[in-house]
C-alpha cells in the first residue's frame, strides 16, 4: 500500500523526501566512501601492474633475488600483474566489485606478510613494488599496507551491506 502511495508521487516530490531522508543521506554516503576506496584501489593495482610490466626485466629480476619468491620467481613475473589487472577489472564492475575487494584484500595480505617476511630474513633486498612505491622503506610499506588492508576491510563490509540493500529496493547501487 505504502509502495502504490510512492508510485503516484510526483518525482519533484519522490526527491525532496528522499533529500530531507536521514537513511536515504546514510545509504548515499556509504555508496560514497565505497566509491572513494574502489576507485583507490583500481588505481594501485593498475599503477603498480603496470610499472612492473614497464620494467620487466628489473622486476623479474628482483623477484629472482627474493630468497623467499626466487623458487616461484617464473610464475611470479606473470601471474602477479594478471592478478592486478584482474582485481582491477573485478572492482570496476558494480556486480563484481565484492569480489574485486576480497581480492584485494588477499593480494594486499599476501604482500604485507611477504614484506614481513622480507623484514625479518634481510632489510637491503630489493622492492619488486614497481614505480614510485619502490622508494618506501619496507616499515613504510608494512604501514602503507596496514591503511589499505583496513580501507578493503571497510569497503568489503559496506559493500555487503549495499548489496543487502540493494535486494530490498529496485535500485541497483
Amino acid at each position: 500500500m505504502l509502495l502504490q502511495k510512492w508510485k503516484n508521487y510526483p518525482e519533484q516530490t519522490k526527491l525532496n523526501l528522499l533529500k530531507n531522508d536521514n537513511y536515504f543521506q546514510f545509504v548515499m554516503k556509504k555508496i560514497a566512501i565505497v566509491k572513494i576506496i574502489t576507485l583507490l584501489s583500481i588505481l594501485l593495482f593498475v599503477y603498480t601492474g603496470i610499472a612492473k610490466l614497464m620494467d620487466y626485466s628489473l622486476f623479474r629480476d628482483q623477484v629472482a633475488m627474493s630468497p623467499i619468491l626466487q623458487p616461484f620467481a617464473g610464475v611470479i613475473i606473470w601471474a602477479l600483474p594478471l592478478a592486478e589487472f584482474f582485481t582491477a577489472i573485478l572492482l570496476i564492475i558494480p556486480r563484481w566489485r565484492l569480489y574485486g575487494f576480497y581480492a584485494a584484500c588477499g593480494l594486499m595480505l599476501i604482500f604485507t606478510v611477504y614484506l614481513l617476511g622480507m623484514i625479518t630474513l634481510n632489510r637491503r633486498l630489493p622492492c619488486s613494488c614497481g614505480g614510485i612505491i619502490e622508494l618506501l622503506s619496507w616499515k613504510q610499506h608494512v604501514l602503507i599496507n596496514c591503511f589499505l588492508i583496513f580501507l578493503e576491510f571497510m569497503g568489503i563490509r559496506l559493500q555487503k551491506k549495499i548489496n543487502l540493500e540493494a535486494q530490498f529496493s529496485s535500485k541497483s547501487y
